[in-house]
Order: C-alpha cells, then structure tokens, then sequence
C-alpha cells in the first residue's frame, strides 16, 4: 500500500480542504482516486492474477517540476499495478521519489539515457512490487545490426528488457518509447516496430517463453500498418482504445509474444484519472498555484488565458498519456496436476 505518512507533516501540507497542496485536499482527491481504480481494477481482480501496467509519464521529471500532491496521484495509481514500465523518465532521483511514496515493498530499475537527438535525454524503468514479482536477474537494451534500420542508425530510444516471474508465469518485459518521425516520407517508427517485434519473437521462440512488447509505440490508430505488423508477426494485441488525453490517439500497446498458452490474458483497459484529480471543474483553484509556479519559470512571465492553458498544464503533472493495464492469470497448478494425473497408467 502506498505511504501517506508525510501528510500529517503541516509544512509540506498545510492543514485544510479547500486549496491544492493542503493536506485535506490531497487526502480527498486520493479517496476518489482509490475509488476510481478499485471499481475499474482492484474489486474485479482474480485471486491468482499479475496486474501488468504501462505507462509514459510526461518528463518524469525533466520539465517544469511537479506539485507535491502529484507525486501521491501517480505513487497511488501505480500501486494498483504489481508492475509497471514507465516510459519518458527524464530524472532518476524522480522515480526514487516516487518508490519512497509506493513503500518499501517496492523497487525499480532503471537503464541509461538514450542520449540526445531522437534519445531525447530519455530513459525506461521497470518499477515493481517485490511481494507479488520475482526478478529474475537478467536485463539489459536491446542492440540491433547497423543495416536494420535505415542509415544503418539503432532504435532512437534503447529499447529496455528484464525478466521477471510471478507465481507460475515467467515473462520478459520489453518497454520502448517508438520515435514518432518520418525518414524519406516513410514512418521511422513502422521500421523500430518491426525491428523490436522480430526480434522478441525470436527469442520468445528459442526460449519458450512469453515476451511482453510494451510502451508508448507511437500506433496513431490499430488500423495503422504499425499495428498491423504486430498482428502479422503473431502477437496478442488487445485493443486499449485511445491512450492520449488529447483524443484520438492509440499511442500505449502491451502485446505478446510466446508460448500461447502461457500467455492467460482475463482483463485490459486504461485509466483515466481526469475523474478524480485534475478536474476540468478544478481549474480556477489551480489558477493561484499555476501562477505561483508558471509553465517556464525562466521567462517570468504569467499565463496569458488560462482557461485554455489548463489542460495542458495538467499534462505536466500528471502526463499527455493514459496509463494501460493487463491482468493475466499466474496459476496453472490445476492445469499441471490434471496433465500429471492423466499421464498414470489406467489400473
């Protein structure tokens, strides 16, 4: 469970309901976010399952910093995920943050910076409840042979890999942010799909074992030649609707690769928080703190309409995308105990 010890201290949160920031405010609007993802994620849950969740966080944190009480919103969404592969990490000290307000049960990983240029100084983290997923000590990124893409350069955002095991379901994780751009009016990012999606496939075949290709793939829609090379390289991709909060947009995939039986997909979905924190019937109690923080601090100067500045702004606290998730079921005892029982000679 996420810890919410630091909101009985009054000089981070002033006492009351009435403002953002104030530790009453916080509370209530938590209250309404546990609500939201019980009914959508925690009250529907099978006893034997993994929650699996993916989600780009706008520059977590590389941007204007975020308020206090985001850090809380984001901790108690991921909390309802027993894993969960951030994309957009821009700040390492962010995510140990964010593991302090998860509780000690919690660890993450984390790889390199992809750099400048189409890296975008970003990196990938793996982020985990260690009581219900095992690691299982092999990660790393993924490197390609030079002629795999076009001007023989490699995939702009490394793509992350570790392996992980909960209950009977052992499984490799894949996040990758795909580069949304166009090299020689052709789609860089249907090239980096493709890439990753055969590569994973061969290693899931070899080692029998399921391959999750996951994260922020850029898929304008599921009709996109993009989505359509997972389907033809034989993944289960289920279907998240639109992941950007702007609309429109079907950006965040999880799929699979592997050994099909293994792969026990009961629900999927996404999570939209703009029903309990970030209001758009909130903007005019924001308005005093986005002025007091402004979007670029480096300029001075105030919002010029911020009525339509505010969504926006709420990108930078929370994110521009939707967080997805998977349960999949991770018992097959029954299954290994019959498979047992009807190899016996018949007496």
């Amino acid at each position: 469970m996420a810890y919410y010890g630091l909101l009985k201290n009054n000089i981070l949160y002033p006492q009351g309901n009435s403002a953002p920031g104030q530790a009453g405010w916080v509370c209530d609007h938590l209250l309404a976010l546990r609500r939201d993802l019980a009914q959508q994620i925690k009250d529907q849950r099978k006893p034997n399952s993994l929650i699996l969740g993916s989600w780009n966080i706008r520059h977590f944190d590389g941007g204007r910093p975020r308020l206090r009480e985001s850090f809380h919103y984001i901790a108690e969404i991921i909390d309802h995920f027993d894993i969960c592969a951030v994309q957009e990490v821009k700040d390492i000290e962010s995510v140990e943050r964010l593991c302090k307000l998860l509780g000690s049960n919690w660890d993450f990983f984390i790889n390199d910076s992809s750099g400048a240029g189409r890296g975008n100084h970003e990196r990938m983290a793996f982020i985990f409840n260690k009581d219900r997923v095992k690691f299982r000590n092999l990660i790393g990124e993924l490197v390609f042979p030079q002629d795999t893409l076009p001007g023989g350069e490699q995939i702009g955002r490394t793509p992350f890999f570790a392996a992980f095991q909960a209950g009977w379901f052992k499984f490799t994780l894949c996040s990758t942010h795909i580069v949304y751009e166009e090299v020689d009016n052709r789609p860089l990012r249907r090239d980096e799909i493709s890439a990753i999606a055969k590569l994973l496939k061969k290693r899931a075949k070899a080692n029998k074992e399921v391959h999750i290709f996951l994260g922020d793939m850029n898929i304008d829609a599921t009709t996109d030649a993009s989505f359509q090379l997972l389907l033809n390289e034989g993944y289960i991709a289920p279907l998240f609707g639109e992941t950007n909060l702007a609309g429109g947009k079907t950006f965040d995939q999880i799929t699979f690769t592997g050994p099909q039986d293994e792969a026990r997909l009961l629900r999927h979905g996404t999570f939209d928080w703009r029903t309990a924190v970030y209001k758009p019937s909130e903007q005019q109690a924001y308005e005093a703190t986005a002025m007091a923080i402004r979007e670029k601090p480096d300029t001075g100067k105030p919002y010029g309409n911020w009525a339509s500045t505010y969504s926006g702004w709420c990108t930078h606290e929370m994110s521009d995308h939707l967080p997805i998730w998977i349960e999949i079921e991770v018992d097959y005892s029954d299954d290994y105990l019959r498979t047992i029982s009807e190899s016996q000679p018949i007496a």
